[in-house]
């Protein structure tokens, strides 16, 4: 059984502790000083501050091929310097140490495995996350990379950069529900960063009602949950005789964490089976929300683009704005999408954040103000498709930014809410 760590003042967001030994892997949070850093050892270095010193090295175009050649003697001979380079460059040692104390204290040195392609798909990929582990977003990481190790973040954003500084390989963050609607955040994290979607993955949410062992329904007084998810099973709670408080929290596992880690004996929780099996907690109650139908979508970030190709069905996102012409470049660009014959699966506008309101001046109606809005679009169609080429030239044309935010193949993958995938196994 998973232990319980000891309660805190904020169970919720947890500082990674290199000396900490439970199994479980606490979230990775962006806010840690080098002192309490996380322990890079077995991989670059001691914390972050190394990791990013010898990945700057490493980047760097100073030393080539010649540093190599112009530690040799004029016998020939190549010196220990020399022959202790890496990849053409020389020893990432960052602080002189004596040799004695070489072996314990030095951080690893890069190889030739870091500079590699990344791992095939779904071969032992660092899959960052947000939330603990038992959330939905690991379930969905778990299903786009079924043999990855998967890293949880507090915040959306500390998953983005997490792969922009190479302490995960991909992130596996959600879009958009079938009955919550889209997860603006992200959206707006997308434009920020510069991840590209490689992938998408489907997976249908199960919900659990779970308390500590022995707890029965009728001793509870309220109910935790994210607050979606304490919406979408208000209906189920309320036939249950739950007529208790629902306060809500930053998800559904941590709502089962701090359950648990505080000894919460007249509080539920809304999660998934497998954060009750991690946090030692009963199910009082089975598939509580109240439609079966209930998918979430999360996409795939990976530092660099894949190859878009067309012998599979590729769906492609892109994000737009007109300075000009407001919401008309809706109707063109829906045009240029429809006169050849691609189909839209998502429009999703957004406040444009730079220019958030227009001003209008008409001499005949006066002045009046519009907002400004940036587009989502996501499009059946593959950008190595002439088709789809074709449709982007011909939008860039009437409009004054335009960003291809992925093109990556579609998830055909079959689901039914009976599935052992809603139950998060």
């Amino acid at each position: 059984m998973q232990s319980i760590s000891s309660p805190t003042n904020h169970p919720l967001k947890t500082l990674i502790n290199p000396h900490h030994h439970h199994r479980r892997r606490r979230p990775f949070v962006s806010h840690l000083r080098p002192s309490t850093a996380t322990d890079f050892s077995g991989g670059i270095g001691h914390c972050r501050a190394d990791w990013q010193s010898s990945c700057a090295i490493l980047s760097s175009k100073v030393l080539n091929n010649s540093s190599s050649s112009a530690a040799s003697d004029a016998d020939g001979n190549t010196s220990a310097s020399a022959s202790a380079s890496v990849n053409g460059h020389l020893s990432l040692d960052l602080v002189p140490v004596a040799a004695d104390q070489q072996t314990h204290l030095l951080p690893k040195p890069l190889t030739i495995a870091n500079l590699s392609p990344d791992p095939m798909h779904g071969s032992l990929l660092r899959v960052a996350y947000q939330g603990v582990p038992g959330a939905y977003s690991e379930a969905a990481a778990g299903k786009a990379y079924p043999k990855c190790e998967a890293i949880p973040c507090d915040q959306f954003e500390v998953a983005f950069q997490a792969v922009e500084l190479w302490i995960a390989d991909r992130a596996v963050l959600p879009v958009e529900n079938s009955l919550g609607g889209s997860i603006h955040r992200n959206y707006d994290l997308l434009l920020r960063h510069r991840l590209h979607i490689v992938g998408e993955v489907q997976l249908p949410v199960h919900h659990c009602l779970l308390a500590l062992p022995g707890v029965r329904k009728e001793h509870l007084t309220r109910v935790i949950s994210h607050p979606q998810a304490l919406a979408q099973c208000e209906l189920t709670l309320t036939k249950l005789g739950l007529n208790v408080a629902r306060e809500a929290v930053d998800d559904t596992a941590g709502a089962a964490e701090f359950v648990a880690a505080n000894g919460l004996r007249d509080t539920a929780a809304i999660a998934s089976a497998r954060a009750a099996e991690l946090y030692g907690m009963q199910v009082l109650a089975d598939g509580i929300h109240d439609d079966s139908s209930n998918v979430t979508r999360f996409v795939m970030l990976a530092r660099e683009p894949i190859i878009p190709r067309t012998d599979r069905p590729f769906k492609t996102s892109i994000v737009f704005a007109h300075d000009r012409e407001g919401t008309s470049v809706l109707f063109k660009v829906l045009s240029a999408f429809a006169f050849r014959d691609i189909s839209l699966t998502k429009i999703e506008s957004r406040p444009h954040r730079n220019h958030p309101i227009r001003v209008v001046d008409d001499a005949n109606v006066g002045t009046a103000k519009h907002f400004e809005y940036l587009f989502y679009v996501d499009f059946e169609a593959s950008m190595a498709e002439v088709r789809a080429q074709n449709a982007l030239a011909e939008i860039q044309e009437f409009t004054s930014f335009l960003r291809v935010l992925g093109s990556y193949p579609m998830d055909m993958t079959p689901w039914s809410p009976s599935s052992s995938q809603s139950r998060c196994d």
